[in-house]
């Protein structure tokens, strides 16, 4: 018997959100870590917020809001917040009832820009980094930097000493152009830069990640601008953040442009076997000599090293950070930060139930 095509929605419903996300739905055990951080983060949002005023946006439903940007690759927060209008997974996921007014986008970003700073962002991190403690090499561990390209426009980047506020449409191409006489007017900060030679110059910043060589989980993450030292830099601070703390590196594999003397020196004086791909090529040759190439650890340190080019994948293909929509150095640091622990959390039940 054919069935009728109504076309008057029912008045009531009596199902929540609860039962129409499937159990086995891969966001349920994301869900379960997500809260349990939050819920140790209560005392941290307490301190944020006054005592008095109108009551914002719920921190915990704001914090799952993003992860849920950077979980399906939403590009805006005008677009998160018409999926949570009507996407009941996202509901679900943010906390919302079924008959919950979705926020404007204007008052998400306002409070967003007021609870996510680096104390935060950081405080976060740490407590996914804390979950996934089982699942993590304490020995081994791999470092690089990637590209992130700046919200800003060629055509924004003007010499420091003119009056133009940019958007004028000149023709910057055949002048000399560098980051000692121009800036960028629409954000200072960000540097124009190429990763490598033949490539395009782009205003952008350095994205660093170290890695745990086990199962490829990100262990530190930090943003600086571009110049041709930060990636080495940055890898200095990070494994010494680890050296004072008492938890020390035995090896740091990384690629050809950390192969410098300076910068092996130093993680050798901080007892790391610095595990670094050999420049053959550089003016005086490679730091890196057979006292370390000669053991089988350096060989494995050089296989795994490949693993973080995945992490940089994942970040800039469903992430947001292939060209990020945050200007400044802070705005972008956070930015990365989130999409670290993002990254974390989608990968620790899956290594869980591996092991099962």
């Amino acid at each position: 018997m054919r069935g009728d095509d109504q076309k008057q929605g029912q008045v009531f419903s009596y199902v929540s959100t609860e039962e129409r996300v499937p159990q086995d739905h891969p966001l349920r055990a994301v869900r379960r870590s997500v809260d349990q951080i939050l819920g140790e983060m209560t005392r941290e949002f307490d301190r944020v917020y006054a005592k008095t005023g109108r009551p914002s946006i719920a921190p915990e439903r704001l914090l799952r809001a993003l992860l849920l940007q950077v979980f399906y690759s939403i590009r805006s927060e005008r677009l998160l917040m018409e999926q949570l209008d009507y996407n009941l997974l996202f509901r679900w996921f943010v906390g919302l009832g079924m008959d919950d007014a979705v926020w404007n986008h204007a008052v998400f970003s306002k409070n967003r820009e007021r609870l996510l700073n680096q104390d935060v962002a950081r405080s976060f991190f740490t407590r996914v980094l804390q979950q996934a403690q089982p699942l993590m090499s304490d020995e081994h561990f791999t470092v690089d930097g990637t590209l992130i390209e700046a919200w800003a426009s060629q055509k924004s980047f003007q010499k420091k000493d003119d009056d133009k506020t940019g958007g004028d449409g000149a023709n910057f191409h055949g002048h000399k152009r560098s980051n000692q006489t121009h800036t960028s007017t629409t954000d200072p900060e960000a540097k124009l830069y190429r990763k490598g030679s033949g490539q395009e110059a782009k205003l952008s910043y350095l994205g660093h990640v170290l890695m745990e060589n086990r199962n490829g989980l990100i262990v530190d993450a930090m943003v600086t601008q571009a110049d041709g030292t930060a990636e080495r830099d940055a890898a200095m601070l990070m494994v010494h953040s680890r050296w004072k703390k008492r938890r020390p590196i035995s090896t740091l594999g990384a690629d050809k442009g950390y192969d410098t003397r300076d910068f092996v020196k130093i993680m050798r004086e901080m007892n790391v076997r610095p595990h670094v791909t050999q420049n053959v090529n550089r003016p005086g040759g490679s730091a890196i000599d057979a006292r370390t190439t000669r053991h089988a650890g350096y060989e494995i340190s050089q296989k795994k090293r490949p693993l973080i080019e995945r992490v940089f994948g994942w970040m800039k293909a469903v992430g947001p950070m292939r060209k990020v929509k945050l200007r400044g150095l802070l705005n972008v640091d956070w930015l990365f930060l989130l999409t670290a622990a993002a990254f974390n959390l989608w990968r620790i039940p899956k290594l869980i139930q591996a092991l099962l």
